[in-house]
């Protein structure tokens, strides 16, 4: 079986999933070729295990001091290259085209006839699942921005419908959390800004990775530079996260079992759905707004969760291997099945009536 495997590299969270699934393709014997856009190719670090990749400028958003730059975001953008780059790439020669949320493999195979399949979070909101419901342009976006035949969505409960568990990378690393240690990851922040509101929390010792300030210790925070395997330890190693509120990290943290706080960016309407749903299930504080007051209060006051996800990605590749002898729906029921309930959520899942299991989901226009 031969796989041509698109990622968008804006972020880290699509890559994440895809060094997951690499793996997995990997052990199973599967020819796979992959493809990132999103950013620029020296920004990519830790790559090898995608072997010979490709690199295509494709789409991405701009943002500044936590909020969408729609003015840079939409300047940024080069619509010709993009149109260039899809007539550039031949789906042809494989078995079948994967996008998780990457354009360009996405437009390429629809063009030509192949068949894609879209594999991420951001598939989910096909559904009437929680979500931020306002803007609705931006909604019509995210439906058309990569195109996909069979759409696997994932998110941290299936909400009734056919929604696979989250995707998580399998660490080799000791869990060992710190109660006085804290994860921060906050990219579409301004560094010098969250350097001061963790310094306002004296009691705690934060653990910030950025790109903006040089790495070393500033009272009680370390600053490291991005780096997978020491992003890794110390995610190993925090009780607490601090993050934006998209969903790989948070899938990581809720998996490994942390205290989190996430931060939607302004102006995603992505993350601020991911916000919504984590309040709805109530296994993380969210918050619109950061300061030192907003950090301590979080850090004294809110509960660690932990939920048991199985190995989605080996379950998928399998399923990939077997031509669709089984139904997306039975897919997602026997991941679901092994996903133990935790304290006020169910994550029973019933393939035949596909009704809501937990609470009723409501239409939420937040």
């Amino acid at each position: 079986m031969k796989i041509l495997y698109g990622v968008q590299g804006t972020g880290n969270g699509h890559i994440t999933r895809a060094r997951a699934m690499a793996a997995e393709m990997h052990a199973a014997g599967v020819e796979v070729d992959f493809v990132f856009s999103g950013r620029k190719p020296e920004d990519y670090f830790d790559m090898a295990v995608f072997g010979n990749y490709r690199t295509f400028q494709g789409l991405s958003f701009v943002a500044r001091n936590g909020q969408l730059d729609l003015y840079a975001t939409c300047k940024s953008a080069n619509f010709f290259k993009l149109y260039r780059d899809i007539r550039s790439i031949d789906t042809r020669g494989y078995d079948l085209v994967i996008t998780d949320f990457e354009p360009i493999v996405a437009w390429a195979a629809k063009r030509q006839g192949v068949p894609c399949v879209g594999f991420g979070h951001q598939y989910a909101f096909k559904y009437d699942i929680p979500r931020y419901k306002k803007n609705f342009i931006a909604q019509w976006v995210m439906s058309n921005f990569a195109p996909a035949v069979i759409q696997l969505g994932a998110h941290w409960h299936h909400f009734g419908y056919p929604i696979l568990p989250p995707l998580i990378h399998a660490q080799q690393m000791k869990n060992m959390p710190d109660p006085e240690h804290v994860l921060v990851y906050l990219p579409f922040e301004n560094s010098e800004a969250v350097l001061d509101w963790l310094d306002g929390v004296p009691d705690y010792r934060f653990r910030l990775h950025c790109k903006d300030i040089e790495p070393g210790v500033y009272g009680n925070v370390e600053v490291f530079a991005f780096g997978r395997e020491v992003f890794q330890k110390n995610l190993s190693e925090c009780e607490s996260v601090l993050c934006n509120a998209g969903f790989e990290l948070n899938s990581e943290a809720l998996q490994l079992g942390r205290r989190i706080l996430a931060k939607p960016l302004k102006g995603q309407i992505e993350q601020h759905s991911n916000a919504i749903a984590l309040d709805f299930l109530d296994v993380a504080k969210t918050t619109d707004v950061l300061n030192s007051q907003v950090i301590q209060e979080w850090l004294e006051t809110s509960r660690v969760v932990q939920i048991s996800y199985p190995n989605v990605a080996r379950s998928v590749v399998a399923w990939l291997q077997s031509s669709n002898d089984i139904s997306v729906s039975d897919l997602c029921e026997s991941l679901w099945r092994q996903t133990p309930n935790v304290r006020g959520i169910d994550f029973k899942y019933n393939n035949q009536t596909l009704i809501h299991n937990t609470k009723r989901v409501k239409s939420v226009t937040a």
